[in-house]
């Protein structure tokens, strides 16, 4: 069955999901994005309206597919239009954020006699476009019901589908990947740093961590990167601190000391102060290897 799909968040994620769910079989009937042209340009491709407004991305739509930055623009979307008329209608929020926002705004959707599911996505821009992203899923099981067959339709026919439990399970589970996932990158680009400074050659190293207890899926992803030098962004270092803290967060809930998580967030911390933010995380290697960053926040030969 085709749906009507509209999108609150069009950025390299979002619009590679549209296009997805285009090829498909769906239409996208409308897309928001607070960057206009963005939406624009989306909107042109995809034959769909780019709007100005939450409100008519709803009045469109079935199903709407929201994946925004952080917890401000999400209870800024929900505050901002995005439930007028929204009975009857299913919200699927993809962006990580803190788990006590999903629950607020399955709270929200359900006094508008709307549903609401976070399905926390744990890949990156080309898993978006091919349909392979790893989704983590947290809400009623009915919703999710609901909306397993988009899903898997960006899941790898559901294989990299997974409902975990209620609302906020899922962002808690995903910023534990990515609180893991960005120690492994920092300790990745320690030793490959120092490994440089004693003169190794790079890629015998990497071969060697690869067959070794060294050995992690960052290594795959952002290795060869550190030692190249190209920070392409799949996967921000912005993004990398504002995950870092919010597991951070969950630690501190907790009463947990997270001496790792902590100071890979100030690395990371560090990039965003010195202008590298939206670097990939894979640049956190310009603050380690000899010679690469200065104080003042430039980073000679990075792009």
């Amino acid at each position: 069955m085709s749906e009507k799909i509209g999108f609150v968040g069009v950025g390299r994620m979002g619009a590679n999901m549209a296009r997805r769910l285009k090829e498909c079989g769906h239409t996208i009937s409308a897309v928001y994005d607070v960057r206009t042209q963005a939406a624009q340009e989306l909107a042109q491709e995809l034959g769909c309206v780019a709007t100005a407004e939450l409100a008519e991305v709803t009045r469109l739509s079935n199903i709407v597919i929201t994946v925004v930055t952080d917890d401000n623009a999400m209870r800024a979307i929900y505050r901002g239009g995005l439930l007028k008329g929204a009975k009857g209608r299913l919200f699927i929020n993809c962006a990580t954020l803190s788990p006590e926002v999903h629950v607020w705004v399955e709270g929200r959707c359900a006094t508008k006699k709307a549903q609401s599911l976070e399905a926390c996505m744990a890949s990156s821009i080309t898993q978006a476009r091919s349909g392979t992203l790893y989704l983590m899923c947290g809400g009623k099981p009915e919703v999710f019901n609901r909306a397993k067959p988009i899903l898997d339709q960006l899941s790898d026919d559901g294989k990299l589908l997974r409902h975990l439990g209620p609302a906020g399970s899922a962002a808690s589970v995903k910023a534990l990947v990515n609180m893991v996932m960005n120690i492994n990158t920092a300790g990745l680009a320690e030793g490959l740093g120092l490994g440089d400074a004693l003169g190794l050659d790079l890629s015998m190293l990497r071969e060697v961590f690869s067959q070794t207890g060294a050995n992690t899926r960052v290594l795959q992803t952002d290795g060869e990167d550190m030692q190249k030098r190209d920070h392409s962004c799949f996967f921000s270092a912005a993004h990398a601190a504002k995950d870092s803290g919010i597991a951070l967060k969950l630690a501190r809930q907790q009463s947990l000391n997270m001496p790792l998580a902590t100071a890979t967030k100030r690395q990371y911390d560090r990039m965003v102060k010195a202008g590298l933010g939206e670097l990939d995380k894979s640049g956190i290697a310009e603050l380690t290897f000899k010679g690469r960053h200065n104080c003042n926040g430039h980073t000679n030969g990075a792009h």
